[in-house]
């Protein structure tokens, strides 16, 4: 083998390799109906999903996060209950939103455990509010969890209850306390009916059942009541409602958005969440100052009663002693005095404040309890700040624990800042008291000095000034808490949330956002179209049959000789019965190609011999051999037939002769030659069938006496066929190839696999087969398998694939069942 050979092989070898697209394509479109009828299911059944699904809405609402300053609070205010920042606020609003513990009020206050359902074409909607009926749920007892209770209503005064219980026990929920339990049913239908306005104690159902008015009612329509589990609802629109804010240059301001299938329970869930969510950030505004008021009533409430005491006191002095009044220079040194007393009070108010404070933040965990030290007159700036820092710190805290587990890292990251607020604020006090400390040292030793000069008075008049010096303290202490209370009470009531809604949610039409329909029917054609064609392209790549003459030449440099078309006929004489069909014709056009064959390889011999094989059975290597054969008898040629197939013999049934002497009986010695041939009907053709079916088929063809028995028949005849066993099954053709000086390989399209073609290829290369033709069987004209090949092939490329080529694709159309049509369809995938 030459450099030209291998390189002929190597090319083969690469086209076998690479994937035939334009063979994909044209095969796809060989099945357009197939593509079509994929398509078509896969619209239908996204017509019935979008029927099916119910719209989806999404709406929104607008608030924005402000830090409005209390209207009353100014610059002469002596107590401040501001804090904290917008910065700070909108993330811990984004938290708090999402928060289970916000959604559980607010589910439990518009009551989204409880469904009003109606029978729909479909599936059951949800109506919410356009309910015909409305039921107050006793919440202290249990009801029934994802079961929808039928309400069948009777008229305007009677409804039933129904439903059909299956098991014996059936879950429950209290909606007061959250708990789930097991609650004992009878299994089967229960019905009752019921007054409206009548409460219901059932063990499934409890409440009362009241019909709204002037609502009309169908007798078709069919509503039922189901209720949910309040933890799994509460999750589902924790997880559901989208917060975030506008844009960047307001981040202030948040959009809040809900998608769920009933506008108008979305509207309410929206709105509320702003409400409650507004109501909570006003308590906790009001925290600072409720904490104050409380502090500032439980020292009015011991002010007042040492008042009420001191007064008794005065008033039974001036009963028992006549003295009401004092000289003026006496009058004098007591209000300076006074003067002094109140400084020492407002001084020992703000000691007693810093040591409840400092004995509270050593204590206590809960930071934000603390009143405002401005409530006692303390204007230290380091204890205003600290106390402020570590209320919200707290405050941020607490929030926290919403969302977050404990033992989370930002539990650590808080924590050290509020221990690190609580050092400073502490070394704060402690210096602020030591201040105190020294003036009210240097109060008392004023007070002692003028308490001195007293002491020349009457005992009377000095026991007088004493107790209207304690009544003048106590009054003026009255006056100062009151003024105190009142304006803590104004800047509380004056507080706004720091949460204002811009825009609440509305129905106002909002188009549904899902389902797609558009998109559906877009998926749908997707894969309408492309699962067949993957489907084609798996059959494709998996199928190893030969379909059409341009796999042939890809595969091989084999020449192909000729085509026969599909033909059903009653047997295989249809070249002598019907020599104007169109098959006939095909072997007409074979006939003249192996001329050029015989041409270029003259036998020494008159006669030219030729051999028809295949890769296995059932390919027509019989029915080309019978009219092959026919065809060069037709034109004058002294043909002979021999049925070389031992093992499975089949010529003689055609030519109505019996095998029971053949070329086995020839090859054993039992016959001679003239006894085997038998004369046909057709003139100038005769065949020697096989005859018996022999132990030893190979043995007997590789002997001596076939080779005798072709060389006599070579001075007999002008042609001589020799009808092998198939190539792929057994070895006998191979053998048989030393007697032909042509040889037929019979390709059947969409039957013979291309493995056997590589083998032919080989046996080609090594010279095992020479002047090997290829005849392709059941070729029809499709463009799709032998695109860009018209006429000329033959041999060499040349000859004989030209007249017929059209005409060898014709076959006689019959009468095939349902059955036969689909398993036709199939084989053709």
């Amino acid at each position: 083998m030459d450099y030209k050979d291998y390189e002929d092989i190597e090319t083969l070898e690469s086209q076998r390799v690479g994937f035939d697209f334009k063979g994909f394509l044209f095969k796809a479109l060989n099945l357009w109906k197939l593509v079509l009828l994929c398509i078509g299911v896969a619209l239908v059944i996204a017509y019935f999903i979008n029927v099916r699904k119910q719209n989806i809405y999404r709406l929104d609402s607008l608030i924005t996060i402000n830090n409005d300053q209390n209207p009353f609070f100014t610059a002469n205010t002596s107590i401040s209950f501001n804090w904290g920042g917008v910065s700070g606020k909108v993330g811990s609003i984004i938290t708090e939103i999402k928060t289970r513990s916000h959604n559980e009020i607010v589910i439990d206050s518009l009551e989204y455990y409880k469904q009003y359902l109606k029978e729909g074409k479909y599936h059951l909607e949800d109506i919410y509010k356009a309910a015909p009926f409305e039921v107050i749920t006793d919440k202290a007892r249990p009801q029934m969890l994802g079961k929808p209770i039928e309400i069948k209503i009777i008229d305007d005064t009677v409804f039933e209850i129904r439903y059909e219980f299956e098991t014996e026990r059936v879950l429950c929920q209290i909606y007061d306390t959250k708990e789930k339990l097991n609650v004992a049913v009878e299994p089967g239908v229960y019905s009752k009916r019921f007054n409206f306005g009548e409460t219901v104690n059932l063990p499934f159902f409890n409440g009362i059942v009241n019909l709204k008015q002037n609502t009309v009612i169908s007798d078709e329509d069919t509503f039922f009541v189901k209720y949910l589990n309040f933890d799994s609802v509460v999750n589902n629109y924790k997880n559901s409602i989208n917060i975030e804010p506008t844009s960047r240059d307001a981040s202030s301001v948040l959009k809040l958005s809900l998608v769920g299938k009933n506008k108008s329970k979305i509207v309410d869930f929206l709105n509320a969440t702003s409400a409650i969510l507004s109501k909570t950030e006003l308590q906790r505004k009001n925290l600072y100052a409720t904490n104050t008021i409380k502090f500032i009533d439980s020292s009015l409430g011991a002010v007042n009663t040492d008042l009420k005491a001191i007064t008794e006191e005065m008033n039974e002095f001036r009963r028992s002693n006549k003295v009401f009044d004092v000289a003026e220079e006496i009058v004098q040194k007591s209000d300076l005095l006074k003067e002094f007393d109140k400084e020492k009070i407002e001084e020992q108010s703000k000691l007693n404040y810093l040591n409840s404070l400092e004995n509270y933040l050593k204590t206590q965990n809960d930071y934000t309890k603390i009143s405002a030290p401005s409530s006692v007159g303390i204007d230290e700036q380091n204890i205003l700040s600290g106390v402020s820092n570590i209320i919200g710190l707290s405050v941020e805290r607490r929030n926290l624990e919403y969302s977050t587990k404990e033992g989370s890292i930002l539990f650590d990251e808080l924590d050290r800042r509020i221990e690190t607020e609580k050092s400073v604020l502490l070394e704060a006090i402690e210096v602020t008291k030591q201040t105190i400390g020294v003036q009210l040292n240097a109060i008392n030793r004023k007070i002692a000095n003028i308490e001195s000069e007293l002491l020349d008075l009457p005992a009377d008049q000095q026991e007088y000034l004493k107790i209207q010096r304690k009544l003048d303290l106590s009054s003026e202490a009255y006056n100062i808490y009151q003024a105190k209370r009142g304006e803590a009470a104004i800047v509380k009531a004056a507080n706004v949330s720091d949460i204002t809604v811009i825009d609440e949610a509305k129905d106002i039409g909002n188009a549904p956002i899902g389902p797609k329909k558009s998109l559906n029917y877009m998926m749908a054609l997707m894969i309408g179209f492309f699962t067949p064609m993957f489907l084609i392209f798996v059959i494709y790549l998996l199928d190893s049959t030969v379909h059409g003459s341009d796999e042939i030449v890809k595969m091989s440099k084999i020449p192909i000789l000729g085509l026969i078309g599909k033909y059903r006929y009653k047997n295989n004489l249809v070249a002598y019965e019907k020599p104007k069909s169109a098959v006939a014709e095909s072997f007409r056009a074979i006939r003249s190609s192996l001329q050029f064959i015989f041409k270029n390889n003259p036998s020494n011999n008159r006669a030219n011999t030729l051999m028809v094989t295949s890769s296995v059975s059932g390919e027509g290597k019989t029915f080309t051999s019978i009219n092959i054969a026919t065809v060069y008898a037709i034109s004058g040629k002294r043909t002979i037939l021999l049925g070389l197939d031992l093992r499975k013999p089949k010529i003689f049934d055609d030519f109505d002769i019996t095998n029971e002497k053949g070329i086995v009986n020839y090859l054993i010695g039992d016959s001679l030659l003239e006894e085997i041939i038998t004369n046909t009907h057709i003139e100038n053709l005769d065949i020697i069938p096989s005859g018996p079916i022999p132990p030893n088929p190979s043995e007997l063809l590789m002997g001596d006496k076939l080779k005798e028995m072709v060389s006599l028949l070579k001075e007999q005849y002008d042609i001589i066929i020799l009808d092998t066993p198939p190539l792929g099954l057994v070895t006998d053709a191979l053998e048989l190839t030393q007697y032909a000086d042509a040889t037929i390989f019979m390709v059947r399209l969409d039957y013979t696999k291309k493995g056997m073609l590589q083998l032919v290829n080989a046996k080609h290369r090594s010279g095992e087969l020479k002047n090997v033709s290829f005849v392709l069987n059941f070729y029809k004209h499709k463009s799709n398998h032998n695109y860009g090949y018209g006429y000329g092939y033959g041999y060499g490329y040349g000859y004989g694939y030209g007249y017929g080529t059209y005409g060898n694709a014709y076959h006689e159309k019959d009468d095939q069942s349902v059955f036969g049509r689909i398993k036709n369809f199939v084989k053709r995938l």
